[in-house]
């Protein structure tokens, strides 16, 4: 009997997946995603036969991911789940690699889930329904995280009091899957590149840079919570928290204030119409619905703090959900008054 390994990323209305054959090397059979989860749910199946989109009946994540199991069976032929990956958003300050995934580890995980409530919630949703799916199955956890728990300290702490530090309140940095996956393809196809200084950006509805050298994260955008740093599809970015400190005093709540910063700004709030770049391009004549040329800006802002550890950095573009290879976006010079992609 052939072994295969699955793979899983459980979002809060999405389940994207991998199938692939078990091996020293292995070797993808398909992919795709359960997108909308609800009234609208429908399955994208990639593999050698083409795309498919089919409606699925999934109202919730274990739904979603019997839907998953059905579409794979013919392609799995009796083949055994020899075990089931889980990107996780959150790992705290000391889970810096994949973990095997028991009771005590879910209860920790999810006491995380204010630091990433868009994500590890439904990230544990999807744990959830794969233990019930494949209970003899060993399950594991990948980290966003992790990629970044090799931060000078300096580059993770606040000018707080220590004893918040202490207590977990320091800067985390997010998307470490994607990056740990951009650093490697670098190593294999750019060997001279990677061992340098390099920023990687990794852009999509939720945007973030981080800056390596020699293939390690030393600091990235994101810190505490996956707000901060660049304006993203509906997260504000870096924000003087004396805004924050304003609207409380002027009546807002903290869950108002969560869904504001969380669900209701970035390029959403800015444009008043959507979050979704298909939607607001069309719209680009009309001045007021012109949110995106904040993000260039942006992110020279947020990678100049990077400038006096190099004179020279070379920037590398990942498009978030999308790339499979990374494409170089040219000589990215911080020393000079420019910026382009």
């Amino acid at each position: 009997m052939n072994r295969a390994i699955l793979t899983l990323n459980a979002g809060s209305s999405s389940i994207k997946f991998g199938l692939y054959h078990a091996a020293d090397d292995p070797v993808e059979e398909a992919r795709g995603q359960v997108d909308g989860i609800g009234p609208e749910a429908a399955l994208v199946l990639s593999d050698d036969g083409g795309r498919t989109r089919t409606a699925v009946d999934a109202p919730d994540h274990g739904a979603a991911l019997a839907a998953i199991i059905a579409a794979l069976r013919p392609r799995l032929a009796g083949d055994e789940i020899a075990g089931v990956g889980h990107r996780v958003v959150h790992g705290g300050p000391y889970l810096d690699g994949p973990r095997h995934i028991d009771d005590d580890l879910i209860t920790y995980l999810d006491t995380l889930s204010p630091l990433a409530p868009l994500h590890q919630p439904h990230n544990l949703a999807g744990i959830a329904a794969a233990r019930r799916a494949f209970p003899g199955a060993p399950q594991i956890a990948c980290f966003d995280t992790a990629f970044h728990r090799g931060h000078p300290w300096v580059n993770d702490t606040f000018a707080l009091p220590r004893r918040f530090h202490d207590d977990g309140v320091r800067r985390y940095g997010f998307h470490g899957l994607s990056y740990d996956y951009i650093t490697s393809l670098l190593r294999h196809d750019f060997n001279n590149i990677s061992q340098g200084n390099v920023i990687i950006a990794h852009l999509g509805n939720g945007s973030s840079l981080c800056a390596t050298r020699d293939g390690v994260s030393i600091d990235s955008t994101m810190g505490f919570s996956a707000l901060d740093g660049m304006p993203m599809g509906t997260r504000s970015g870096q924000l003087d928290p004396g805004v924050m400190l304003y609207l409380m005093q002027s009546g807002m709540a903290a869950e108002a204030l969560t869904t504001l910063l969380y669900k209701e700004s970035g390029l959403k709030g800015l444009s008043g119409i959507s979050h979704d770049m298909r939607t607001l391009r069309p719209r680009r004549t009309r001045a007021r619905h012109r949110p995106w040329p904040i993000t260039p800006p942006a992110c020279r802002a947020r990678s100049a703090r990077w400038r006096p550890r190099s004179a020279d950095w070379t920037g590398w573009f990942l498009p978030a959900g999308s790339a499979r290879t990374p494409r170089p976006c040219g000589p990215w010079r911080l020393k000079s008054s420019g910026f382009w992609v």
